[in-house]
Formats: C-alpha cells, structure tokens, sequence
C-alpha cells in the first residue's frame, strides 16, 4: 500500500539510523497486506505493499547507537538465534500480522527463531523473555506488554550483553543502554489525526467519548494525548464527556459502549484507541438499534474488518497502525549488529482509510 501522507507530520521524531537509509528499498517493496492465514506457521503471509516505510528519512538525524556504546560484540545475524516476545493473545488481527511478519522474515533470512506469547499476561512475558534468553537467544525483539517492569529482563539480558529492540510500544528505560531501539508509530500524531477525522465528521460540535486503550503503556497514554490536545486547538465546541478503558479488546468495547449509551443517550462521536474496540462500539450500537452513521466513531489500527466497517457506514475513519514489524526489525538488527549506527527512535509513516478509499483499499488492510 502506497502510504498516504498525513495531514501533520511531527519532523522532530522522524528518526532513521544511517544504516537503514539502503534498506528502505526493501522495507517498502517487500511486504504484503496480511490475511486469515497469516498466523500459519507453515506458510506464513508474505508481505506486500503494506511494508513498513520510514518517516522522512534523514542521515545524522537523533540520537543514535552503536555496538560498542551498548557493549555488545559484533555478530553475523544468518547464524545468530532470536528471539521474539508478543505480549497479547493473537485473537487480535494487529497480533496476527505482527508476529506473522516476524516469523516470515526470519524464515526469508534463514535465521533461527524462537517465539513465545505472553497471552496478555505481563508476569508471563517477563518470564518468556527470560526463558528465550535462557534457550539461548543472541538478540531480542519485544512487543511489550506494558512498558513498565522490565528490570528483571533487562538485568539478565544485560549480563550476556544481548541487544534488545522493543516494537510497537516502548519500555520506560534508557535507550542504548538497557535497549537498543524502538520501532513503532508516532502515538501522538495517530490521536491527532483521529481528531482531524473526528472533528471533520462531527462538524466541531457534540458530545464524544474516548474508548482507551489498557493502561500502563505509552501508546494508550500519547493517543490520548494527542486527541484531546487535537481537540482543544480546533474544536473547543466537540466536548469530551466520557473516558473508560476498553482494554484495546472488543468485548470490554462494546461492554462499555452499551453502559454509555445508558448514561448518555445524546453522544455524538467515539473515539476508539483501536479497532477492536471500535468494532465492540458498532457491536454496542447496533444492539441499541442505532443507525450506521449515527453516531461518528473513529478508530486506529487498520484492520480489514475495522476498513469494511467504513464501507458500510458504521465508522467513519481508520488511521493506521502498521504492524508489519518483520523487514524492518531484521534490518535494524543487521545493521546494528554489523557494527553500523542504528536510532534509538525509528519512527515509521502510517496511512489512512476514509469513505473515499476504503473500498479500493480493502485488500491492503490486514
């Protein structure tokens, strides 16, 4: 999927390491919208045009890290064993693409890979990661749980000076020191843009309410940031009257959906900190016997049935969340561990889905 630009772009975090700049080719061109069958160890997904791309690359841009500063040795990554942690139970379609496009690059690379699921348990991932240390993993991707807690694992990896990237969300440590990089999408810049979309569906004026995602992590925490901060700028008459987690899962969604609609029957506008949520909210409504349109929901992820959600009128806007970690991960990791500068921050470009490209862009959703 060619991305499409967003509206406002915050220049100061597109960061990419100097090493990468060669790998964008690949990256790009490399990747394919996931589908049903992508959580098929056997015969993963390839990935197509849905691949992740950098933020406006740029050489010497941020703070960067190399292998000798975090204190690691070099390592040839064909013969090296990594590790992956996914944190949640991959009945999400995010998880599913995620962890399928890590297994698909490494299986594409010829490196030995060693998985474990978490299953929304942050006391399990903990002890995951541990143990993929322990079978003897040379370097670790994470996809945390929360972003808190994690001196346990950075402790043991710390001791056999094994290099950490964390994808997706950030742990709360010093980058280059306990961890390497993160990779992931500006939080803050998805919460305004959900705004932009918000407001332009409301007109600026009404009653919405947020659906946030769990908490103890940085992405519930900048979506809703930049949301309200959005909000504020540009439309002091959208009015936020309702915040409740929904745990980034569709059930607790559409349960707390159905107990707004009690306490508030007049809402205009949902703001979902991601599709599943969104899809509990349409769920929620429909019970209600609300009409597609009724009530505007916006969302961000970027699923397929979040996208066909737009196509029947139930949602009116989706802003990407790209989780086809895989090319860009490997990446990172060769690239580092060939004793080349990577970011501490490598911040990827998200696209969109609206009534006007929905439809044709169905297929690229995953």
């Amino acid at each position: 999927m060619k991305p499409i630009a967003p509206r406002h772009r915050t220049s100061a975090r597109t960061l990419l390491a100097t090493g990468l700049i060669t790998s964008l080719a690949l990256v790009s061109g490399c990747a394919k919208s996931e589908n049903d069958t992508a959580g098929n160890d056997k015969n993963p997904t390839s990935q197509g045009d849905g691949g992740q791309v950098v933020a406006s690359p740029s050489t010497g841009s941020g703070p960067t890290c190399a292998i000798d500063a975090y204190g690691a040795k070099k390592i040839d990554l064909k013969s090296a064993t990594v590790g992956f942690s996914q944190s949640e139970k991959e009945a999400n379609p995010f998880r599913i693409a995620e962890t399928a496009s890590i297994k698909a690059e490494a299986d594409k690379r010829g490196v030995k890979l060693l998985t474990a699921n978490a299953q929304s348990q942050f006391s399990k991932q903990i002890s995951d990661v541990q143990d993929l240390i322990a079978k003897g993993a040379d370097l670790l991707v994470i996809a945390p749980l929360n972003s808190d807690g994690w001196e346990p694992v950075l402790r043991s990896a710390s001791a056999k000076h094994i290099p950490i990237i964390t994808i997706d969300r950030k742990i709360n440590a010093t980058a280059c020191k306990d961890y390497v990089s993160f990779i992931g999408s500006d939080f803050v810049e998805q919460g305004k843009r959900a705004a932009d979309r918000m407001i332009e569906a409301t007109g600026g004026k009404g009653d919405i309410a947020i659906l946030l995602g769990a908490a103890g992590n940085n992405v519930t925490t900048e979506r809703t940031k930049g949301f309200e901060e959005r909000v504020k700028e540009k439309a002091p008459g959208l009015k936020i009257v309702f915040k409740q987690t929904g745990e980034f899962a569709r059930e607790k969604g559409q349960s707390v959906t159905e107990n707004l609609i009690q306490s508030k029957p007049g809402i205009t506008g949902i703001y979902a900190e991601n599709d599943e949520m969104g899809l509990g909210a349409v769920n929620a409504l429909k019970g209600a016997g609300k009409k597609p349109g009724a009530v505007k929901i916006v969302t961000i992820d970027g699923t397929r049935n979040a996208v066909q959600g737009i196509v029947d009128g139930w949602i009116d806007g989706v802003i990407e969340s790209n989780p086809r970690f895989g090319p860009l991960a490997f990446q990172t990791l060769e690239t580092f561990t060939q004793g080349e500068k990577v970011s501490q921050d490598i911040v990827i470009q998200d696209s969109a889905y609206t009534k006007d490209n929905a439809k044709s862009d169905l297929g690229k959703a995953f």
